[in-house]
């Protein structure tokens, strides 16, 4: 079972870093290796599955733009739009974490065929109801929440599934190549679906979609068995969905990331509502300019997933100014009277909003036992997505009653507020403090240990070893830790918990 992360990143289960000597610093500990960007797509399954995911994820973003811009055209409300993107995540919310459960349980590609499948078998419905002209927003409504029903499952799986499909030691590199696979395809599926409401209306948006879904299931039946990395599937059995969040409330490493991607997910990542809104009634533009905003945030994504790629390592500091400088961006957009100057921030929010999601994915996969990857998993989207029927009504409300700007500029405080939480809480559980310095030539603000060791002022030990020998003389030997007294402020979890602050010691 991994132990966490250490000051660099979160290591697989199987880490195979060279070790720190007894005695030796720990700096001086060899790096990991910059990875190949497309290291992954060397593994046959995976090849299979990233190809037929790249079809299907371009089907599903002109979905996601058609059916916006259908609910904004029946209704003229942003609100309306906002409860449709709800409804499709409130049941990630209701019953996210059983869908984990599930994904722990069974076989991972026979549950994706089902899932998969029946993904596609909406789509198709939809299609069916635009393009004979009956369609109601009821319609959508009820559709949006039988696709989120499927999601509930379909997410853990294929969250979990890449890892079986590659391996602990590709699995940082695949998550990266995975999110760049889906920004890849928003830079087309918007594009596409853009002309085609325009051109012929939304119903030909619909059934491309739920045609794109034959090519995930193609790939998945033309996999080899044998060369997936299969885990164990759990045996059926009482308090499973209580053992996954314990599991998660121990571990610092895995709670305060998904604490801070709860908060990004349901108030920041509210585009559908924003985009509609500026590019309506802020930029008076028209579906064109809608599709074209979502390119250029793709485009951002796509760069900021190809980078992730070549990081070895997930730093927790990563992390939360990732989450901060996307809050800012966000502002910054918000404010901004100029078409172009918000159309060139939509590529920065794009790139740090798929940095801080990368980031934190693949950093509580690598810190999670495979044996409870589905559950762990299935909570770290329950939060990023369901929240959206908390947040997605909330967003619109504010967007329609106070304006898109003020709407925007809400995400984006609530953004940089919640990376600023959690930033002093990981501080804090890592008995650091806020220190500030005016003096020349000092960092100004920067976190520094609570209660650093007495150091004698006639001697100075010449090693971190002896200085721990010197405390143990002085003070007498260290008392046991207590279970419910937080993790040591030289544990592992500590070390993690400053890399996430700015100028934290290492």
């Amino acid at each position: 079972m991994s132990s966490g992360p250490g000051a660099d990143s979160a290591p697989a289960p199987h880490d195979t870093r060279k070790k720190t000597a007894p005695g030796e610093r720990e700096g001086r500990a060899e790096r990991p290796a910059r990875t190949s960007m497309f290291s992954s797509l060397r593994i046959r399954n995976y090849r299979l599955f990233a190809m037929g995911q790249l079809v299907s994820n371009t089907g599903t973003w002109m979905q996601r733009i058609a059916q916006d811009w259908l609910v904004h055209s029946l209704t003229g409300s942003a609100t309306a739009v906002g409860l449709t993107v709800a409804l499709q995540f409130l049941p990630m919310l209701l019953f996210g974490l059983y869908g984990g459960v599930l994904a722990d349980r069974c076989a991972k590609r026979r549950l994706l065929l089902i899932t998969q499948a029946t993904m596609g078998l909406t789509g198709l419905a939809l299609a069916a109801l635009t393009l004979s002209g009956s369609v109601q927003v009821w319609h959508v409504y009820a559709l949006a929440f039988a696709l989120g029903l499927v999601t509930v499952v379909d997410n853990p799986a294929r969250q979990t599934f890449v890892a079986e499909m590659v391996g602990p030691a590709q699995l940082r590199n695949a998550v990266s190549l995975n999110s760049a696979n889906f920004q890849s395809a928003r830079l087309v599926g918007p594009a596409v679906a853009g002309v085609l409401i325009t051109a012929v209306g939304s119903g030909w948006a619909f059934l491309l979609n739920g045609l794109s879904f034959l090519a995930p299931i193609t790939g998945l039946l033309l996999m080899r068995a044998s060369e997936l990395h299969s885990s164990k599937p759990v045996r059926r059995g009482k308090g499973q969905l209580r053992e996954g969040l314990a599991y998660v409330r121990g571990k610092p490493e895995l709670m305060w990331p998904i604490v801070l991607v709860g908060f990004i997910g349901t108030f920041g990542f509210n585009f559908p509502i924003w985009l509609t809104a500026f590019t309506e009634r802020v930029f008076d533009q028209g579906a064109a300019t809608y599709g074209l905003l979502n390119v250029l945030m793709a485009a951002g994504s796509v760069t900021g997933a190809l980078l992730a790629a070549r990081r070895a390592s997930s730093r927790m500091r990563l992390l939360v100014g990732a989450a901060a400088l996307f809050g800012l961006l966000l502002s910054a957009a918000a404010l901004t009277p100029w078409f172009w100057l918000f159309a060139a921030l939509m590529v920065a929010v794009g790139l740090m909003g798929l940095t801080f999601n990368v980031t934190a994915n693949s950093s509580v996969q690598l810190a999670t036992d495979p044996v409870m990857r589905g559950r762990v998993m299935s909570l770290f989207m329950m939060v990023f997505v369901g929240g959206t029927p908390i947040g997605g009504p909330l967003m619109g409300w504010v967007t329609d009653v106070y304006g898109p700007r003020i709407g925007l500029l809400a995400g984006g405080g609530i953004a940089l507020l919640a990376a600023v939480l959690v930033a002093l809480a990981l501080a804090r559980a890592a008995g650091l403090r806020l220190r500030l310095d005016l003096r020349r030539g000092s960092r100004g603000l920067s976190f520094v240990p609570r209660e650093p060791l007495p150091v004698s002022p006639l001697a100075s030990p010449a090693s971190p070893a002896q200085a721990a020998e010197a405390a143990e003389a002085a003070d007498g030997p260290a008392p046991e830790a207590d279970p419910g007294d937080g993790p040591r402020a030289d544990g592992p979890q500590n070390r993690a918990a400053r890399e996430a602050v700015p100028g934290g010691t290492r």
